[in-house]
């Protein structure tokens, strides 16, 4: 089902050439443009903010952008993070720290009902996993040892001591934020940053926990079990919300990204959702025809050679290829026909072939020829 969002190039009004400060400088121009403090109580620019806001999470981040370039919104796996609809006034608002340098906050006044305690997300891990044609066909259940911070099982992941050892910063007085108003040439506006003392948490660890330093989290291996879908193909990467790291005092878990790799088939070759197999007839098979056994995904299959057989022939077998992963269907296992010329013959052997020769029926003619050169011709197209 094709998606019904816009093209996020379209959206910030970039060429699908831009550079990164190209997108960056952007996106500026729209956030500043749609800003709902610019714009109070209009729904279509807060809703052309929050678009602005989902195509330059995207394509700013080097892999995401490349994931889009490939698929489009429809990527297998989704790109994680909050692309797909889910992001919210303060998740655009955590971005501009970046965007505009310092915590930005919004225009006058807006920014202050954007403060509050910062929630600690965990670090994304990213691991690779190897897969065989036939786990790409059929899909496949792998569990991998993956070290990664956890909670801490003694203070529950708070870092504190008994877990409710907390004071109130009195920095920011709990609001984890400090702010200032400061003049531009858009008219005052309100910068935030983080609460140094606590960090943007608006508490205070009174006694630390001795088990974890009161960080909250441990690190240890845990086994996860990943479920690949049917279709994948090398490169591609796949994500597990919440089963990254975990966060320090608490907080939303980071994602497990899984990068797909194909390990290579001893006789077959992948192009697309189809494979590929090279079979080399010898000459006598290829003009008398006969019963061949070829490689499948799934083992073998026996086919049937015409007699008179050229070499560049493809034979077909139709859905023993690999499956579309959005569904569409299955590809097909291409059997391209080689004939073996031998290199060494016997004096017997040569005579056999000199008295052939002059034969009519060991003579090309020209509309074999032609097919030939086609054949070739579209190799190099």
């Amino acid at each position: 089902m094709a998606s019904n969002k816009r093209d996020y190039y379209e959206v910030l009004g970039v060429a699908r050439t831009a550079t990164p400060e190209e997108i960056k400088k952007a996106y500026r121009k729209k956030a500043i443009q749609f800003h709902p403090d610019k714009n109070p109580g209009d729904k279509e620019a807060e809703e052309k903010f929050k678009e602005a806001a989902e195509a330059y999470e995207i394509l700013s981040d080097e892999q995401k952008k490349a994931k889009y370039d490939r698929y489009g919104h429809e990527a297998p796996g989704g790109f994680g993070g909050h692309s797909g609809g889910g992001f919210s006034m303060d998740d655009i608002f955590s971005q501009f720290g970046d965007i505009f340098g310092g915590g930005f906050g919004g225009f006058s006044g807006f920014g202050g009902q954007r403060g509050g305690k910062r929630v600690n997300r965990g670090s994304d891990l990213r691991v690779k996993v190897k897969l065989t044609l036939k786990d790409v066909a059929n899909g496949v259940e792998k569990k991998i040892k993956v070290k990664k911070y956890v909670a801490c099982s003694h203070c529950n992941g708070t870092g504190a001591d008994g877990g409710t050892a907390y004071e109130t910063c009195t920095t920011c007085n709990g609001s984890g934020a400090t702010t200032r108003i400061v003049n531009t040439i858009l008219g005052q506006m309100q910068s935030q940053t983080t609460c140094q003392s606590c960090g943007g948490e608006g508490r205070i660890i009174k006694k630390k926990c001795a088990h974890c330093a009161g960080e909250g989290i441990v690190r240890e291996e845990e086994v996860i079990t990943i479920n690949i879908p049917a279709g994948v193909a090398e490169g591609m990467q796949l994500s597990m919300s919440g089963k990254g790291n975990a966060a320090r005092h608490g907080g939303v878990n980071g994602d497990l990204l899984i990068v797909v790799e194909e390990e290579a088939h001893a006789e077959l070759l992948r192009d697309d959702n189809d494979v590929v197999y090279n079979l080399l007839l010898s000459v006598s098979t290829a003009a008398l025809g006969g019963k061949i056994e070829v490689p499948t995904i799934d083992g073998k299959a026996k086919i049937t050679i015409e007699p008179g057989t050229q070499p560049g022939t493809v034979l077909r077998l139709r859905n023993k290829g690999l499956p579309s992963i959005n569904r569409y269907g299955t590809g097909d296992l291409l059997i391209n026909i080689s004939v073996y010329v031998p290199e060494k013959l016997s004096d017997s052997e040569k005579n056999i072939l000199q008295g052939l020769e002059n034969s009519p029926n060991f003579q090309p003619d020209k509309s074999i020829k032609d097919r030939i050169f086609n054949h070739f011709r579209k190799m190099f197209e």
